[in-house]
């Protein structure tokens, strides 16, 4: 039986989540600002399908590797902890994975690129999969809600730090340096969780389970654990929708709002700072407010505010106004984020095997992708395109306002069935 502590300080909270923030920070980076501009240029004609097979098809291992290493977590006898030999092994392969993308990326190469994208996403998840476990171990009942806000303004730190640097040396056209950054920014600060978050090591021995013992403990019986079904059907409706439009960002900038090619990877860091630093605010409030009123209530809120924003976007075409409505969806994105961590550690089926309950809960977040990308991908480019020369001479692919329109109402839709599936979750307000 794991037994929490006394009450965590905001110091410890701070120590606690500061790995998600090297977390965010690398996938704000390479997701937002630099795979969407270096797709452009390896897969000129066409970029959304593309785009959307390398994070689709990319994001399996991270359905899978969880499953594995949540458990494995849950048993690890080292004296380190149980999570800390699983978070610094995956920070090595994807650190690996980085090199692999940038070379590849610096040759044009499309195969080696996501080759390189694969090897990032199987040591991300090897470390993010022990993880997610820390929370659950550690924070007690009554801060869950608190250290779910933690969690979330890290991330969200995490993700503006990432685009905003990132975004800032594309712009000036160097891409290795970007990958610089985002690598020491994993070490420095898995460093920085690792020293300040003392993990206790088993003081038993875990009892020898086969290993297809191990795979048939991974299904959860949503017969007997309803609400932890429903919050994962939850969650991955709203991912589905955030993944379906967040990869175009800076597609949509160039082709609806008329940015041009040469300022889409500085202005798509903007906007992601914009929205992010109000994801920030309500990320930090929303765990702690939804601890007095409730869950339910602040996801019914978030999840409508982002879908009625998303159908309005494709009809924005200044700059002005689309930072104003993607202020006002960083509210709503933020304050969903801190709720939904909080949300299944309300509903976890088994304090013993939280890490392993964990990996099964981000499926949702990682299955969604392999299956909204492509289908984005899909959309956007079967209304059409034309394709223009730029200055420097290459091919620039830009798709009609009909897909648009298609793409960010499907994102809607999406929000909508998260927010109408929530209902059934009985056992938390």
């Amino acid at each position: 039986m794991i037994s929490h502590p006394i009450r965590l300080s905001a110091y410890r909270q701070f120590l606690l989540s500061a790995f998600w923030f090297a977390i965010n920070l690398l996938w704000g980076g390479l997701l937002m600002i630099v795979i969407p501009s270096q797709i452009k240029r390896i897969s000129p004609l066409a970029p959304a399908q593309t785009l959307g097979f390398i994070l689709g098809v990319g994001a399996f291992p991270a359905v899978i590797i969880p499953l594995i290493v949540g458990p494995l977590s849950d048993r690890c006898r080292y004296k380190w902890g149980r999570r800390s030999p699983y978070m610094l092994g995956g920070t090595v392969v994807n650190l690996f994975g980085l090199w692999l993308i940038w070379y590849a990326g610096y040759r044009l190469n499309l195969w080696l690129y996501f080759l390189g994208y694969l090897v990032v996403q199987v040591g991300n998840n090897i470390a993010t999969a022990a993880y997610s476990g820390i929370i659950p171990d550690i924070v007690p009942e009554a801060q869950k809600g608190e250290a779910s806000g933690w969690m979330a303004m890290m991330s969200q730190l995490g993700t503006i730090a990432g685009a905003g640097v990132s975004g800032i040396l594309m712009r000036y056209g160097d891409p290795g340096a970007c990958f610089l950054f985002i690598g020491f920014s994993m070490a420095f600060f898995l460093w920085i969780t690792l020293a300040g978050t003392k993990e206790k090591p088993l003081s038993e021995p875990p009892l020898l389970i086969p290993f297809r013992d191990i795979i048939r403990s991974l299904w959860i019986d949503p017969r007997k654990h309803p609400d932890f079904a429903w919050v994962w059907i939850t969650r991955a409706f709203v991912v589905m929708g955030l993944w379906t439009i967040q990869e175009y960002l800076q597609y949509y900038l160039t082709d609806i709002v008329h940015v041009s090619d040469k300022n889409k990877e500085i202005v798509a860091a903007e906007l992601l700072i914009c929205i992010l630093l109000c994801a920030s605010v309500t990320g930090f409030l929303g765990g702690m407010i939804s601890d007095r009123i409730g869950r339910k209530k602040v996801v019914y809120a978030s999840n409508i505010l982002i879908a009625a924003l998303a159908i309005s976007l494709p009809f924005v075409h200044t700059l002005s106004l689309v930072f104003a409505l993607g202020s006002l969806l960083g509210m709503g994105y933020g304050a969903y984020y801190s709720v939904d961590w909080a949300l299944v550690c309300d509903v976890l089926p088994s304090p013993e095997d939280n890490a392993k309950d964990m990996a099964v809960w981000h499926i949702a977040l990682v299955l969604p992708q392999s299956v909204a990308m492509p289908i984005a991908g899909w959309l956007l480019g079967s209304f059409g395109g034309r394709s223009a020369m730029s200055r420097n001479g290459e091919i620039i692919m830009h798709y009609s306002q009909t897909g648009y329109e298609a793409l960010f109402a499907l994102t809607a839709l999406y929000l909508i069935l998260g927010a109408l599936f929530l209902k059934n979750v009985k056992g938390v307000r």
